[in-house]
């Protein structure tokens, strides 16, 4: 187990080098194919959801994903777009300030401190949407599915 310096370190640099020079729907559409292709190896289904400017462009449940994983993609999605970083980032920073959810006013049916969601960020432009995921059984390995198939598809 990590502790949070370490944690934070890893999502700092992660967030740093999976940016993109520019992000187009044809690209969260190839984004999410890629996510399910690689899903796909998981021993348990998991949903994907990709967003741009507050746009759903892309989202896919397969069978057998859980009802309740929307409502997770949407506590991911609403921490990566408020802090502007991963949903891992947000539990490291969270922890090394010795802060919760709850005493930054945040409600846990509306936001997410765990892994599965991480941000589109463009060089020099900043966050212009999110990535998530949910269903693998710790929220860590949703959070590695997302990290490992953008180092893929941005080679």
């Amino acid at each position: 187990m990590q502790d949070e310096k370490t944690l934070l370190a890893m999502c700092e640099e992660e967030e740093e080098r999976l940016q993109f020079e520019q992000f187009s729907r044809a690209d969260a559409l190839a984004l999410g194919l890629k996510i399910h292709e690689n899903a796909k190896k998981q021993p348990v289904p998991v949903a994907i959801e990709i967003t741009v400017n507050g746009l759903v462009v892309f989202r896919y449940f397969p069978d057998g994903a859980l009802p309740d994983s929307e409502l997770w993609l949407a506590r991911k999605r609403n921490s990566v777009e408020l802090m502007e970083m991963s949903s891992l980032h947000f539990l490291a920073w969270l922890e090394q300030n010795g802060e919760t959810l709850e005493s930054r006013k945040l409600p846990a049916n509306e936001y997410a401190a765990g892994g599965g969601g991480f941000p589109i960020r463009l060089r020099g432009t900043g966050v212009i949407g999110s990535i998530c995921v949910s269903g693998l059984p710790d929220h860590r390995e949703d959070h590695r599915l997302v990290v490992d198939t953008l180092a893929e598809f941005l080679g």
